[in-house]
């Protein structure tokens, strides 16, 4: 049975859930071998051999937040120790010093915090970041605000969610962070996250930025108490969610990324009921390999963590259907909050050699996956459009 779903994955055809399930549940190393080389192969075909990455800084601009999400260490409540909200200057010298770094995107995600709205409207409050950013950097892309971010700030404003999503494009918004999906599968997220949006709203959510003209990634918060078949049903209605786009001609999905479950400073209930710490590399690169086999006709451009899985994991992930090996960051938070080991920040220069030691070329992207030529020179002006150009051979 496993042959016979893997040849036909090979073939070009998709295949259903429940023979994703299957090979979720595999654990005979040789079936797990054929898994992987089956998922190897798609990647080549699908996105091919060069690995990209981005230069990226995450902004998270406040972790003051009024939700309670059970996986969570970074959100705060006012006038705890270690809560925080970053103020205009400090947001611009972020966004600074990431240009004098050569970043070509700003990710910014922050809680939810009800005091927004004092500035007129949380929706001014949103756009004033924008502005923050774009005013002195136009051409820096900003991918930024979750699904629940934009459902927050509908609800604080008693706005539609098409109005909140034209009005943060209109005001410099790129593209949107598949965030906040944790696992589609409401049942999980009465206990994961009861507080945030259900399934069927992120995915509204997601499905009108398509075709308010802004494109979306997509991720999956795995390895704690989903099970395969929670799993698949996840990433069938990501699938579902990107076929309807092609159909309907709007934007869509651009990436596929793996979250995997940190949980050693995760609040207590959860991580107790899970049991471990640290993610299991092993079932993550099996559901980063169905999820290439699944997902990749469809979405072809995968990512592993380096921050929960460390660099030497999300290697590993380049041969298990992955083909990008995600961004700089910076400096990132909210999982290393949670207690994860991959850092916070990550080199180009230690990206490339990373990609180089296992024999692949790499290359720059965009937040687009348009291939761009390294930045070579300082401040804001920033080009308009990306070129495919300086793709790195593999040593020998």
């Amino acid at each position: 049975m496993i042959d016979e779903i893997l040849e036909r994955a090979l073939a070009g055809e998709d295949i259903a859930c429940e023979e994703g399930v299957a090979l979720l549940r595999q654990t005979d190393p040789d079936s797990l071998e054929q898994i992987r080389v089956t998922a190897d192969r798609l990647r080549q075909q699908q996105a091919g051999d060069t690995v990209t990455y981005v230069i990226n800084r995450n902004i998270n601009f406040t972790n003051i937040c009024e939700q309670h999400c059970s996986f969570c260490a970074f959100r705060r409540d006012r006038g705890d120790e270690g809560a925080y909200w970053l103020d205009q200057a400090q947001i611009l010298e972020k966004a600074t010093d990431a240009v004098m770094r050569h970043a070509t995107e700003i990710c910014m995600q922050g809680g939810l915090n009800p005091e927004a709205k004092l500035h007129q409207s949380s929706l001014a409050f949103y756009v004033s970041l924008i502005h923050t950013i774009k005013s002195e950097f136009p051409h820096l892309h900003l991918h930024a605000f979750s699904p629940q971010e934009i459902q927050f700030i509908a609800r604080e404003d008693q706005r539609t969610v098409v109005d909140t999503i034209a009005a943060l494009r209109d005001a410099g918004v790129d593209s949107m962070p598949g965030t906040a999906a944790e696992v589609l599968d409401d049942e999980v997220r009465r206990i994961l996250c009861p507080e945030k949006l259900d399934t069927k709203s992120w995915l509204d959510v997601v499905q009108t930025t398509h075709q308010q003209g802004i494109p979306t990634t997509s991720t999956l918060l795995s390895g704690h108490i989903e099970t395969p078949d929670q799993q698949m049903q996840h990433l069938n209605l990501l699938r579902s969610l990107q076929q309807t786009a092609q159909q309907n001609g709007t934007c869509g999905i651009t990436e596929f990324i793996l979250l995997p479950f940190v949980g050693q400073d995760a609040p207590k209930s959860l991580r107790r009921r899970v049991g471990r710490d640290q993610p299991v590399l092993s079932d993550s690169l099996l559901l980063m390999a169905v999820a290439r086999i699944f997902l990749g006709n469809w979405i072809p451009n995968h990512q592993p963590s380096w921050v929960k899985l460390g660099l030497p994991g999300a290697l590993e992930a380049l041969r298990w259907g992955c083909n990008d090996i995600g961004g700089t960051l910076m400096e990132e938070h909210i999982t290393t909050m949670a207690g994860a080991i991959g850092g916070t920040c990550m080199e180009v220069e230690t990206l490339q050699t990373a990609i180089a030691s296992i024999g692949r070329p790499y290359a720059q992207r965009d937040t687009l996956y348009r291939q761009i030529a390294p930045q070579p020179a300082l401040g804001s002006a920033l080009p308009e459009a990306a070129t495919a150009v300086a793709v790195f051979p593999a040593p020998g």
